[in-house]
């Protein structure tokens, strides 16, 4: 051991010639690991840090469609120092001006006076928020910038909201709690409960929440009030949320977005992997004599191994605390930028749990791509020493591909570890390794069809293009480094932009030919036959469908918490729609058990949804309870219903016997099918006529779907990017290790009466032939990657995109191109007689 680290010791005297890809490509990989991990943490500590202030309280007791009950009141003062009441749901703004009419959808929130209870609301011009919703000649009011300038409004302005008039006081710059609310279809508008008490939309069976926030005393037990909280009023449909996940939604997205985008950073590494390999074997293969000379004075093969891996150990180690520094600094430097596109607090800073994370990938991924060039110097032999021969070909020892199967099965259980979402690191694992397989395949059967093709008689003459599938085909070729790195570089990319381009034409294309135009919520049950004469009378509509409505929380399941029998599915999560119908549907819409007939006045039933159904385990016979308004509904399971979600119509998980909800307030909902010319007097003459129903312009709300798409697909694509540039550092090392080849061969083919231009299209050819060979390969890992996520993990629907497609590929061509000509001035600018004494 000794030995081995004095002449390592002695090796790294040299410098970091020929290491200086090797360190460019495991700093960029572990760099971008560490750099998306911190901010994820940072985000995570935020909202840790500023919970309280995200949620409005320390708590908050929600209660769907209903205002809490005396009792709920009561025990809320009893805790809490102080309680503030908001209650949230969609309307239309309406705006009346020179004889026209305009509307707009928008969240509205109702507060008390003692709303926020933390944090402040930023107001333009600045003032208290109780000074803005005061009532003078009329209630005040502020709204966001989107919708003041959507519908042309200055402050000072009248609108309304159902049958109440409103004055525009401000603009509203920052909601403190906005980013626990979750998705929203408009933007928001903020009112006094005062103020909104007159206009008619908050009434039993409308569709609002009503949320408490409660400020408690200090070192107040939350997950002890929690129980109580529960154990007194879940079964009424209470939902708590308190300061410690006071945005779960934003939280989860972060964690699972995070997490997806370390895993692609885990695909860059993978590409840095191959140029740490290319880097080491070029660099050894550089070192055979010296190998050779060391073999002739008695070192074995061991000492060797152990001090050239003591040196790339070293090297290794180096890399790795740059690509540290680098990933703790860039959110750092990027602060002011991430804090201004982030709706949340986040808490810039240098954390060690991301660090270690990325030094523990980025140190497996260098051993297992150093071991294999290492484990070939045992083959160099000394008679290499008297010979112009070139490194070891053959495959490591059984031994070292053992222990590198083991160290490639120890990273991918570190990332299902630490990755959160299980399955989807092992489909990454087995998508990098399986691209990885493919475009090795690739890159032998591309030498191989080279050398076929470039001993053929048909090139005869063309010599340019016939020395060039020499060379790509023949020993010593970039082939395999050209292929692995910049084909995984560019098969992630082209895996992102199939997925992007599936999902946006799902939303723009797919939906909308089978989606209504409207959805219209709150129709009160003596406005429904006005609004379908309305609606079905009119030439331009197609088709009309409605259905009574409610919305319920699942408590429990076979008299058992819900939350035992379907663990955490989106069916129990919150609240869900309820209907109720009389006669049967379809019959291919009944997949199992019996309709109960009309008429009926039994026991209450249910038919449930069958997807979901099976999801969770129910049977036929289980009893389902539900909450609504308060009141708890157990009924039974009797039948299953088909029901699809993905054309964006009416839908309901469950569908109730009529007799178990009767007497129960509630409205309708529509969908209303029309064509572009009706819109506009279809939202005139029904909110005309009714001002407190809600339309919702279908496609509006995939717009607003589809904005969030694209901000996803953009994380991804600075993933993706981030390893094509490690891509293209890889293929700038190969370009740079072949330049040596490249010399020797111009000099060759000078002697022999070749042209400089003859050698430079040459070379030109065999760049361009590798990287549209590499394009290619990459578009077809691309494609079956983009088909799987969209497949297993999106259950949609795939479709060939070919524009992005097209890019790859040209992109890999022109890529190399550039990269194979940047070092090919020396070999054309160099004599021949210089470099062929040089050469037995």
């Amino acid at each position: 051991m000794s030995v081995a680290l004095r002449i390592a010791r002695r090796e790294l005297r040299g410098g970091l010639k020929g290491f200086r890809i090797f360190l460019a490509c495991l700093a960029l990989g572990v760099a971008a690991i560490a750099a998306v991990g911190s901010v994820r943490t940072s985000i995570q500590q935020g909202l840790v840090s500023e919970g309280a202030v995200i949620l409005g309280g320390d708590a908050q007791m929600a209660f769907p469609f209903r205002r809490a009950s005396e009792e709920e009141r009561a025990w809320m003062a009893d805790t809490a120092t102080r309680v503030s009441e908001t209650v949230d749901f969609r309307s239309m703004v309406v705006v009346d001006r020179d004889g026209e009419t305009e509307r707009a959808l928008t969240q509205v929130r109702g507060v008390d006076d003692a709303y926020p209870l933390y944090g402040t609301v930023g107001l333009s011009p600045e003032m208290p928020i109780a000074e803005a919703l005061e009532t003078r000649d009329l209630p005040g009011a502020v709204m966001q910038r989107l919708l003041i300038d959507r519908l042309a409004l200055e402050i000072g302005d009248t609108f309304r909201l159902g049958t109440q008039d409103f004055e525009l006081r401000a603009e509203l710059t920052l909601e403190p709690d906005g980013a626990g609310g979750g998705f929203n279809l408009g933007p928001r508008t903020i009112v006094s409960l005062e103020g909104l008490s007159g206009s008619g939309l908050v009434q039993p069976g409308t569709l609002y929440d009503s949320d408490f926030r409660l400020a408690l005393p200090e070192g107040a037990d939350l997950a002890a009030l929690e129980a109580e909280a529960e154990a007194l009023f879940a079964e009424q449909g209470m939902r708590w949320r308190d300061a410690r996940n006071g945005a779960p939604g934003v939280q989860t997205f972060v964690e699972r977005i995070g997490a997806f985008l370390v895993l692609v950073g885990l695909a860059g590494l993978a590409v840095g992997g191959v140029g740490v390999s290319a880097a080491v074997r070029a660099y050894l293969e550089g070192k055979v004599a010296t190998i050779a000379t060391l073999k002739t004075l008695g070192a074995e093969s061991r000492t060797i191994f152990t001090a050239y891996f003591a040196q790339v150990g070293a090297l290794t180690l180096l890399g790795l605390a740059l690509g540290l520094v680098l990933g703790a600094l860039l959110p750092l430097a990027f602060a002011p930028l991430i804090q201004a596109q982030l709706p949340v607090p986040v808490a810039i800073s240098v954390y060690p749990g991301p660090l270690a994370e990325a030094a523990a990938y980025g140190l497996l991924t260098a051993v297992i791509f150093t071991l294999w060039p290492l484990a070939r110097t045992e083959q160099v032999r000394a008679a290499s020493l008297f010979r112009d021969a070139g490194g070891p070909r053959a495959s490591p020892r059984l031994r070292y591909l053992i222990v590198i199967a083991g160290l490639v099965g120890a990273l991918i259980a570190t990332a299902v570890w630490l990755s959160g979402i299980p399955r989807m690191a092992l489909g990454t694992a087995a998508g990098i390794l399986g691209a990885l397989g493919l475009l090795a395949l690739a890159a032998l059967g591309i030498r191989a069809l080279s050398r076929r093709i470039a001993r053929s008689r048909a090139l005869r003459g063309r010599t340019a293009l016939r020395t060039a599938l020499g060379s790509v085909g023949g020993p010593g070729s970039e082939a395999t480094s050209v292929v692995l790195s910049l084909g995984l570089g560019l098969a992630v990319l082209a895996a992102v932009g199939q997925i992007d381009a599936n999902l946006r034409a799902a939303i723009q294309r797919d939906l909308p030919e089978v989606a209504p135009t409207y959805f219209f919520v709150d129709i009160q049950p003596d406005q429904l036959q006005p609004f379908l004469d309305r609606v079905q009378n009119d030439p331009a509509v197609s088709r009309v469908d409605t259905a009574p409505m409610l919305r319920g929380v699942i408590t429990r399941i076979n008299d058992r918490p819900a939350a035992e029998v379907a663990g955490d599915h989106w069916v129990i999560r919150g609240d869900r729609g309820v209907t109720y119908l009389d006669t049967a549907p379809p019959e291919g819409e009944i997949t199992a058990g019996e309709w109960w007939p009309e008429g009926y006045d039994g026991p209450p039933q249910v038919a449930f949804a069958t997807e979901e159904a099976l999801e969770i385990g129910l049977s036929l016979g289980d009893t389902i309870t539900v909450s609504i308004l308060g009141r708890d509904v157990t009924a039974e399971v009797t039948a299953f219903r088909q029901v699809e979600f993905e054309n964006a119509g009416i839908g309901f998980v469950l569908t109730m016997s009529p007799n178990a909800l009767r007497g129960a307030p509630h409205t309708h909902i529509a969908t209303v099918y029309a064509a572009p010319e009706a819109e506009a007097a279809i939202l005139r003459d029904v909110a005309g006529d009714a001002p407190n129903i809600t339309a919702i312009r279908v496609r509006d709300a995939l717009d607003r779907v589809a904005d969030a798409l694209r901000s996803l697909a953009a994380a991804t694509s600075y993933g993706a990017a981030a390893t094509l540039v490690t891509g293209f550092v890889v293929l700038i090392g190969a370009a740079a290790a072949g330049e040596r080849g490249r010399v020797y061969e111009a000099a060759v083919l000078k002697t022999v009466g070749a042209s400089r231009r003859t050698i430079l299209v040459s070379f030109a050819l065999r760049s361009a032939l590798l990287g549209a060979a590499a394009g290619g390969v990459a578009l077809l890992a691309g494609v079956l990657g983009g088909w799987a996520v969209m497949t297993f993990v999106m259950d949609g629907s795939y479709r060939f995109e070919p524009v992005s497609a097209l890019a790859i590929v040209i992109g890999g061509a022109v890529t190399t191109l550039l990269a194979g000509l940047a070092f090919a001035w020396r070999p054309l600018a160099t004599r021949p007689a210089r470099v062929l004494r040089a050469r037995e």
